[in-house]
């Protein structure tokens, strides 16, 4: 997951360099900070298979979480969309189709025993 670290934090470093309409830099430091500050706890979800990675750029539960992981899934979420909101912004593109090409990336960088989406819907382990 070190690649997908890198890989998002580069984006989210373009993003505040360009300074983004829809997120100001300010804010996408305080996104990147907030993710990176959460890797280890969607590490941990992922790793025992709590949550996977769906085919839309998300994060998504696979089985019952406690309160405190579902505020952590959501506030993942919640950041992602802002990022995907902001490289749609840049790209001229939808947030629905960066999120999209963004679960392919995840999925390729994720480790063995990772639920993924596929694009058709089914969930598999890596």
């Amino acid at each position: 997951m070190n690649t997908l670290l890198f890989r998002l934090l580069f984006s989210l470093s373009a993003l505040a360099f360009l300074g983004s309409a829809v997120v100001r830099a300010e804010d996408l430091n305080a996104v990147k900070q907030r993710m990176s500050q959460r890797l280890g706890a969607i590490d941990a979800l992922r790793d025992r298979g709590a949550a996977g990675e769906n085919n839309r750029g998300f994060v998504e539960a696979r089985g019952a979480l406690s309160a405190e992981e579902n505020k952590t899934v959501a506030a993942e979420n919640a950041d992602r969309s802002a990022v995907y909101a902001a490289l749609a912004q840049q790209t001229g593109s939808s947030s629905d189709a960066v999120g999209r090409a963004r679960a392919k990336q995840i999925a390729q960088g994720s480790k063995a025993g990772v639920w993924l989406q596929r694009e058709n819907g089914e969930w598999y382990k890596k």
